[in-house]
């Protein structure tokens, strides 16, 4: 059996490189000749821990190959995943399906065999019907393809081993030869004992955004609950700890800060509202405007406490930590980090920003921010630190190691990953998101 990937971005790029691994002949498709070159000499275009190994080990090994052609690929796959974008419309909710729907087009024209194409890309409900008929409609007179779909759960930062390693497969089809293929292309992770979910299209394709509006609406329960700490006293962290002991809640995803981004939960509640409306069910998803409405004011909060420091922003010296939606990823797609470093610098303020992997894409959307090479760069006669993303190096930060490089003790720990003890102990004025501070520690110069 030969598999195809259409579009080889995150997501495509990802599960190209876990199939080889899984030993079977992959060719990857993409309309950009320029990342393809790049994925076909080893070079990873994002960051992904671990993925540029395997990526070499296969383009290395031959079980990896990259083109721009759909006759190619139409003439090798048994099977082809379709791993195209969905981004959200211009000025709309909706997710526009432009490039999936060009993309099985194009596909479909090409195949010159039976085959089986299957659908990751996360779609609005009834999708999947609706390329069913287009597919029938351009492929070959006498040709047998079918169409499944297969909802990815990619987390950054994870992404080869939730590929190899699952913790549930589901699969929409319309016939049991699709599903037959499908437990043949997933054997490795079937034998080891990973849930396979087999449904209908709709069911599959509800899956994926009902599981991030689910996470979405999670992150901005506690995160509504800071609002209420911040005011009345307390520590929103030793609330979530309390409440996350009850199995029936979790503490996993119970942490307050400055709130989700990153390509998927944005786009995703809000393109799941956009469909539920089209279908006629415009309350049924209303409370996701609640959720994405408290999500964003944790940016407005982050940005309230620096003008609640100074007053007025203009010219304050601003140290950014991390400007990544999460750690141990590169991607900027609405990040709250790199939102709150804008916004400051539009109000005036200096903003000196470091991370560790995502300065680069940071610099393509806001490229009038300071980029600074490392920590100590970044907060160097800094008046005020943000620590924005949680990634292990801002963990390991302490009051002592930059002490005596900032102009100003004051420090906003954005994702409750710092000790306020600690700083306040150090001579640092404090703040951290759901926790309120009843005394004020001297604000001392450096």
């Amino acid at each position: 059996m030969r598999l195809t990937v259409i579009g080889t971005g995150y997501l495509g790029a990802t599960h190209a490189a876990a199939m080889a691994e899984l030993g079977f002949q992959v060719l990857g498709v993409d309309v950009d000749p320029t990342k393809i070159e790049r994925l076909q000499q080893g070079d990873l275009p994002f960051h992904e821990p671990g993925l540029p190994d395997l990526l070499r080990k296969h383009t290395s090994s031959g079980r990896l190959r990259f083109t721009t052609s759909f006759e190619e690929a139409g003439a090798f796959g048994d099977v082809h995943f379709i791993a195209v974008g969905t981004p959200q419309r211009s000025g709309e909710h909706g997710a526009d399906m432009t490039y999936v729907d060009a993309a099985v087009t194009e596909l479909a024209r090409a195949i010159r065999k039976d085959s089986l194409i299957v659908g990751k890309s996360t779609v609005p409900v009834g999708t999947a019907r609706r390329l069913q008929a287009l597919v029938a409609e351009e492929a070959a007179p006498g040709l047998s393809v079918d169409l499944a779909w297969n909802p990815e759960f990619l987390r950054e930062g994870y992404a080869v081993e939730d590929t190899l390693h699952p913790d549930r497969l589901v699969v929409g089809v319309d016939s049991f030869k699709a599903e037959s293929v499908l437990r043949e292309v997933y054997a490795y992770a079937l034998d080891r004992g990973t849930p396979f979910i087999s449904t209908d299209f709709e069911t599959s394709e509800l899956v994926k955004v009902a599981a991030n509006a689910f996470l979405a609406t999670k992150i901005s329960f506690i995160n509504a609950f800071s609002e209420v700490t911040e005011v009345v006293g307390g520590d929103i962290r030793t609330l979530a700890d309390a409440i996350g002991y009850d199995a029936r809640i979790g503490r996993r995803f119970l942490n307050a800060g400055v709130g989700f981004g990153g390509g998927c939960l944005p786009k995703d509640i809000r393109a799941l509202q956009a469909r539920v409306s089209e279908l006629g069910l415009d309350r049924t998803m209303s409370f996701l405007n609640e959720i994405d409405e408290v999500n964003l004011r944790r940016r407005d909060r982050t940005v309230y406490l620096v003008e609640e420091m100074f007053g007025s922003l203009d010219n304050v010296r601003v140290a950014v930590l991390g400007t990544a939606f999460k750690p141990n990823s590169d991607d900027v797609r609405d990040s709250p980090a790199l939102d709150i470093a804008a916004r400051l610098f539009s109000a005036g303020a200096e903003v000196a920003v470091y991370d560790p992997e995502a300065n680069q894409n940071s610099a393509k959307r806001f490229p009038r921010l300071t980029y600074c090479s490392s920590l100590v760069e970044a907060v160097t006669e800094a008046e005020v630190v943000l620590v924005l993303t949680e990634w292990d190096e801002f963990k390991r930060l302490t009051p002592e190691s930059i002490s005596d490089l900032v102009s100003g003790k004051r420090i906003i720990d954005g994702r409750n990953i710092l000790s306020a003890d600690r700083w306040q102990d150090a001579g640092w004025m404090f703040r951290g998101l759901g926790r309120r501070v009843e005394v004020e520690a001297p604000i001392l110069s450096a």
